[in-house]
């Protein structure tokens, strides 16, 4: 089960570490066309776009892309609730 765990916890660190990266490169325009930005991308990109999507169909935040902040509160809630179903299950 440790195990079990241990993959979970670096899958979610993974992702997140992408979603920050992603954030970072928004900011810096000649990163914006390199393989590693189409690989962080294709990464974070199907997390992020249904979030986005019901952001701007639900909440209109403007300019702001408030998707990374909220994927990164979901992924969180997700990885607490694996964690304790298999608790519950071991």
């Amino acid at each position: 089960m440790f195990i079990i765990i241990k993959a979970v916890s670096y899958f979610v660190r993974f992702l997140e570490l992408m979603i920050l990266i992603r954030c970072v490169i928004s900011f810096v325009p000649s990163l914006q066309y390199s393989k590693i930005t189409d690989f962080v991308y294709s990464v974070t990109e199907p997390i992020l776009h249904p979030i986005r999507e019901m952001l701007y169909k639900y909440a209109n935040t403007g300019p702001f892309d408030l998707s990374p902040i909220i994927a990164y509160f979901l992924i969180g809630f997700v990885y607490q609730a694996i964690i304790k179903l298999l608790f519950m299950v071991f």
